[in-house]
C-alpha cells in the first residue's frame, strides 16, 4: 500500500520556513548566550544601604570677646583705684590737701581764723647758729591779746621724711626745734591732720578758756 504524501509537497524539496519545525537542539552555528558577570557592578543604587552623613563641620571658634555678631558682651573691666592723695607731689599734697585738712580741724576746734601758709624760708628758732632753709607749714592766730603761731618743718620735702616742729607767742623767738613723729613709719592725710591738732592740744593752745 502507497505511502500517504502530503499535498502539494514535493518530495525531497525542503521546507518553507514557516513549515519548519523549531527543533531545542542549537545548532552549531547559534550564538553562545551572554553570561552575565558576577563582578559586574548595577548601575541601579541599592536601596537597602544606608547613607553616609555628611561629616560634621566645626563649630567656628569664638571670635574675640565683644567683637562680631552675637558675641557675649565683654566683662567690664575692673576699675583702677586712684592714686593715693599721699602719692601726689609733697607741695601739691600740702597745699591742696594738708592745709584745707588742717583748716577745717582747727574750725572744729574754735579757731575760725587761723592764717595758713607753706612756704620755704628759714629756720628761726633757738639753737640755730646758721639758718638754713626748709619747707614749712606755718599757722598763726590772733588768741586774746597773744599772736601765736607754729611752724611743721619738712626737712626732706616729704611727708615720710624727717620733720620737726616749733612754736612761738606773741612775735617772739621761736622756741627749741623739736622732732615730730620721727619714727612712724606710716604717713598719710589723716594722721597728719591729727598729729599736728594733737601736738597744739599738747600745747594747751586748743583749750577753750
Amino acid at each position: 500500500m502507497a505511502e500517504e504524501t502530503t499535498p502539494n509537497q514535493t518530495e525531497g524539496q525542503p521546507l518553507t520556513n514557516s513549515e519548519a519545525k523549531a527543533s531545542d537542539l542549537p545548532t552549531a552555528n547559534a550564538s553562545e548566550p551572554q553570561v552575565a558577570k558576577s563582578n559586574a557592578v548595577s548601575d541601579t543604587p541599592e536601596t537597602d544601604a544606608v547613607p553616609k552623613k555628611p561629616a560634621a563641620k566645626r563649630a567656628p571658634k569664638a571670635e574675640a570677646e565683644g567683637e562680631g555678631e552675637g558675641a557675649l558682651p565683654a566683662a567690664k573691666a575692673k576699675k583702677e583705684k586712684p592714686p593715693a592723695l599721699e602719692d601726689k607731689p609733697f607741695a601739691a599734697f600740702i597745699q591742696q590737701d594738708f592745709l584745707p585738712a588742717l583748716q577745717a580741724g582747727l574750725v572744729k576746734q574754735d579757731i575760725q581764723y587761723a592764717e595758713l601758709t607753706f612756704e620755704k624760708r628759714k629756720i628761726n628758732v633757738i639753737g640755730f647758729t646758721q639758718a638754713p632753709e626748709c619747707w614749712q607749714v606755718v599757722g598763726r592766730w590772733q588768741s586774746g591779746k597773744q599772736t601765736r603761731e607754729f611752724s611743721l618743718y619738712f626737712f626732706d620735702e616729704k611727708i615720710n621724711g624727717q620733720k620737726g616742729f616749733s612754736y612761738s607767742e606773741s612775735g617772739g623767738k621761736a622756741s627749741t626745734m623739736e622732732s615730730f613723729r620721727i619714727d612712724e613709719r606710716k604717713v598719710d592725710l589723716g594722721l597728719l591732720v591729727f598729729w599736728t591738732l594733737q601736738r597744739l592740744n599738747a600745747q594747751k593752745w586748743l583749750v577753750r578758756n
